[in-house]
């Protein structure tokens, strides 16, 4: 196997500039699939984060059904006392959980004592809301960042109903909301801050603390519209969702019914639809790197058979068996294979390093200063490096099969 190595080198060092010209197409092709990878993978992540460390959580535990008519807002499908307390318990057992914040969700009437419109707000603990959605604070774009959130009294109102309302920081306005049983309450606040939305400039979310939220629905016990969750470790997402899943779905109500639903930040935000496309975007790249590699080999070997022909027919002629003269020419797409990645693989890295090390920005929306940190795991370095040596390999096997089953006597006769 040595000697079929050595001669098979040796050959392509007889052919140097298309060895050279076909080594530097594959490199290319793998440079182009890494960067992609890193850069569209950085990309993701990075949105992913703003995703859940801004407003949603990793995790987020509900009473069943509460989901399906979340656009209502529904005060009557709220989590009670008990139902809280059992799930405060399964996530304290938890290590992976690094905190959960429990919220109430209401709709209300916004007015500046001039004009009235709908608001949406989410009714937190700040302690724990800025554990668990740490990036939150960010997105006040007027008013002081302060290390709560915000005081009882005081609401961050969506920058869509500030501009249109024409309502600053430190004005009074007063919220009017009904409870489950329908009498209507309301209640003055001040304005501490503008929350930047998430998707854009038309979200309507605010936010107002937990016990205003119960002041204002006059909630006298306990009830939480839903529980978010922060994890420690991203990559442990699915196992907690996994194992909290199977534990909350073992508490069922008296009809037998299941009481809990859980869902990943993935159910909860549009964003997953946009990360699933980036993840076809990469296979499509993949694809694209494999065509590449597919007609550059085989056009190479095809074309060394043919140029070959009588050195073909001579070491046929003196017994070199059909299957030692097959691995000579798949020999030869290997190393061309290898060559390849190996040079790709090695520019590639260095290309992340250096991206990394110039730490450059870029704008998404209203995002400004976003720094681009490209990462590769091993695991995708080291599939790409497989995929492309097996087809190389592949791609020398329909060539060297023509030039084992060559006759040697025609072989030497051709001109």
């Amino acid at each position: 196997m040595y000697n079929v190595i050595k001669i098979a080198a040796r050959n392509l060092r007889r052919y140097q500039r298309r060895t050279i010209l076909t080594s530097a197409l594959i490199t290319l092709g793998v440079v182009s699939v890494l960067l992609f990878i890193a850069i569209t993978g950085s990309f993701k992540n990075m949105m992913i984060g703003q995703t859940t460390d801004s407003m949603l959580g990793h995790l987020q535990v509900h009473r069943k059904g509460y989901l399906a008519s979340i656009d209502n807002l529904p005060l009557n499908r709220n989590l009670n006392r008990s139902q809280v307390e059992k799930v405060k318990e399964i996530l304290g057992s938890m290590d992976a959980v690094e905190s959960f914040s429990m919220r109430i969700k209401l709709g209300a009437m916004f007015s500046n004592y001039v004009e009235t419109t709908n608001i949406r707000l989410n009714s937190v603990i700040p302690e724990d809301e800025i554990k668990t959605v740490p990036l939150l604070s960010d997105r006040i774009i007027e008013g002081k960042k302060q290390d709560v959130l915000l005081q009882k009294g005081e609401i961050l109102i969506p920058e869509l109903i500030s501009k249109g309302m024409k309502v600053k920081v430190g004005d009074s306005i007063v919220l009017v909301a009904n409870n489950k049983d329908g009498s209507v309450n309301g209640k003055t606040f001040t304005v501490s801050g503008v929350l930047e939305g998430i998707s854009g400039p038309g979200g309507r979310d605010g936010v107002i603390h937990l016990d205003d939220a119960r002041e204002l629905l006059r909630i006298m016990d306990v009830e939480i519209s839903e529980i978010a969750i922060r994890l420690k470790n991203m990559d442990d997402l699915d196992q907690v969702f996994s194992s909290l899943s199977a534990e909350l779905a073992s508490i069922t109500n008296k009809e037998g019914n299941p009481v809990y639903e859980v869902h990943t930040w993935e159910k909860l935000s549009p964003f997953y639809n946009i990360a699933q496309m980036i993840d076809l975007m990469v296979v499509s790249i993949k694809i694209m790197l494999v065509a590449i590699v597919l007609v550059s080999i085989m056009n190479v070997m095809i074309m060394a058979v043919y140029e070959r022909i009588n050195e073909i027919g001579t070491i046929s002629a003196i017994g070199t068996l059909p299957g030692k003269i097959m691995a000579l020419f798949v020999t030869e797409g290997f190393l061309l294979g290898v060559l390849g990645t190996t040079a790709g693989t090695v520019i590639s890295l260095i290309s992340i390093a250096g991206i990394n090390a110039a730490k450059l920005t870029f704008e998404f929306g209203r995002q400004s200063n976003l720094v681009l940190a490209p990462t590769i795991g091993a695991g995708d370095v080291i599939t790409i490096v497989l995929i492309v040596i097996g087809i190389a390999v592949a791609a020398s096997l329909q060539p060297a099969f023509m030039a084992a089953k060559m006759d040697p006597i025609a072989a030497l006769r051709h001109v």
